[in-house]
């Protein structure tokens, strides 16, 4: 919604504020504009937009989670990186069901600007080797996997991962 920079200045003048509550002794109010400047602060490392297409997500409401995503207009001034590579994942997963080649792109661009959880690297990792397999790029598919398998360290798409190498097998 707010700009990424536009965000931190408002805290900065909610804390200013805050201070000034202080010291003219009204206290209740100081702790309260204290709290709400750290609502601006945590918008800054969590951009809303990207929270609130997860949300969609979790539900399975991809053209929701679509109109989420498609109010940042200029992901590259609105966002972190880290959030980029968020933007851009979400992307992906979304184009993957229409249009792979696009969404080949946006992994590719999500794993370069970084996510910050190993768990969303090796989804985003393991819909490259998915995208590799049906291009016929076997050598590709295959380092991809083997990558996506040391990053998901709790064992949550283990079966995805077999079950994408019992496919390979075919080609």
């Amino acid at each position: 919604m707010f700009n990424k920079n536009f965000k931190l200045v408002i805290a900065g003048l909610i804390v200013i504020a805050s201070v000034w509550q202080f010291i003219e002794g009204h206290i209740g109010n100081g702790i309260m504009l204290i709290l709400l400047s750290l609502i601006f602060i945590f918008l800054y490392f969590k951009n809303e937009m990207i929270l609130m297409a997860f949300l969609r997500l979790r539900k399975q409401d991809f053209p929701g989670a679509k109109k989420w995503l498609d109010k940042i207009k200029d992901p590259e001034t609105a966002l972190t990186q880290k959030q980029q590579g968020y933007y851009w994942y979400l992307n992906g997963l979304m184009l993957s069901q229409t249009n792979i080649t696009k969404a080949e792109k946006y992994f590719k661009k999500a794993i370069k600007l970084g996510l910050a959880m190993d768990q969303d690297l090796a989804m985003a990792k393991l819909n490259l080797a998915g995208i590799a397999m049906t291009k016929r790029r076997k050598r590709e598919a295959q380092m991809l996997l083997t990558e996506a398998k040391k990053l998901d360290k709790h064992g949550m798409l283990k079966e995805q991962i077999t079950m994408m190498k019992q496919q390979m097998k075919k080609i």
